[in-house]
């Protein structure tokens, strides 16, 4: 694994970071395309998952509108935005952020500056960068007629039918499960079973609704300066980081599958750009557009001092 360098960063000319990665392109009919590293070695799919969580919640009877649909599928940062979303779809179902069993947070930095400077600084599990997918869960559960105190059990119906859904769109056998930050099961996968979920995700009928919120609105799904969601702004199609170093991306009918093994979000998009660029998306106005994702900036003394830079070379096969 160590020789399988995916990125690298700097300081004043000084590389010190090496993150080792996988990366996995497959094609619209499931075959891989183009790959660097371990692509067959498994890891917590995390909140990349989140797409087929929302997925299995609709299959189950919840409706919800596209905005809602997108903040079931993201990690939000806990804007405004996403918080009265999330109070939406708890409210449309006669629930509160009580039934969240998500653990109390704060939003992400830009959010909470600004209602700590209103006094507001409770922790709340609305907060949870989860919420959305939370919500979600509990809204089909109430329309489902499921128990909503144990929706977190691997053997609960709902989860149950997660898990075979993340095994038809991967192809693989994602158990034993594991517990996600958020208290939730998280299934196994490998880069080339990631890859496949989105490439599915970006073509198959069955995933349309998810696939157009996401798209329509990368913002509801991330937040303003994150990866993910500056990908899918400026190439049109999807993009879901995961926590320690994943990321899954749906784009012009290829699906893109990319692990991290230091575990770093940044590095994980730059495997995305990675890929687009093997596939020759790489228009100047997209370049420029994801610039600092494509090649972050390392920071000293608020100033730019050096970056990170992607060392892999993609094969194609």
């Amino acid at each position: 694994m160590t020789s399988h360098i995916l990125a690298s960063a700097s300081r004043s000319g000084l590389v010190e970071e090496y993150h080792p990665g996988a990366v996995a392109v497959v094609g619209s009919d499931g075959r891989t395309i183009a790959s660097f590293g371990d692509i067959h070695r498994p890891f917590f799919i995390r909140s990349s998952a989140k797409p087929f969580q929302a997925q299995a919640a609709l299959e189950a009877g919840a409706e919800l509108p596209v905005t809602h649909v997108a903040v079931a599928s993201s990690s939000h940062s806990g804007d405004p935005v996403h918080v009265a979303i999330v109070d939406d779809i708890l409210a449309r179902h006669g629930l509160d952020a009580s039934a969240l069993k998500c653990p109390p947070a704060r939003p992400f930095l830009p959010a909470d500056r600004r209602l700590a400077a209103a006094g507001d600084v409770a922790l709340s599990p609305r907060y949870h960068n989860c919420s959305g997918k939370h919500a979600a869960l509990l809204a089909a559960c109430v329309v489902a007629g499921w128990d909503i105190e144990s929706y977190l059990d691997p053997a609960h119906p709902l989860q149950a039918r997660i898990a075979t859904l993340v095994r038809e769109a991967t192809g693989e056998d994602p158990g034993p499960p594991g517990v996600d930050g958020c208290g939730l099961p998280v299934w196994r996968v490998t880069a080339t079973g990631l890859a496949r979920a989105f490439a599915a995700l970006g073509r198959d009928e069955r995933f349309v609704a998810v696939r157009t919120a996401m798209a329509r609105y990368p913002m509801l799904v991330s937040g303003e300066g994150r990866g993910d969601g500056l990908i899918a702004r400026w190439t049109g199609g999807v993009a879901k980081v995961g926590a320690s170093g994943c990321m899954g991306a749906a784009i012009a009918g290829y699906g893109i599958g990319v692990k991290a093994w230091s575990g770093s979000p940044v590095v994980a998009a730059m495997g995305v750009t990675l890929a687009m660029e093997t596939l020759g998306m790489t228009g100047s106005g997209v370049r420029a557009g994801l610039e600092e994702v494509w090649r972050p900036p390392v920071r000293g003394g608020g100033k730019m001092v050096g970056r990170y830079e992607t060392v892999a070379v993609l094969e194609k096969e």
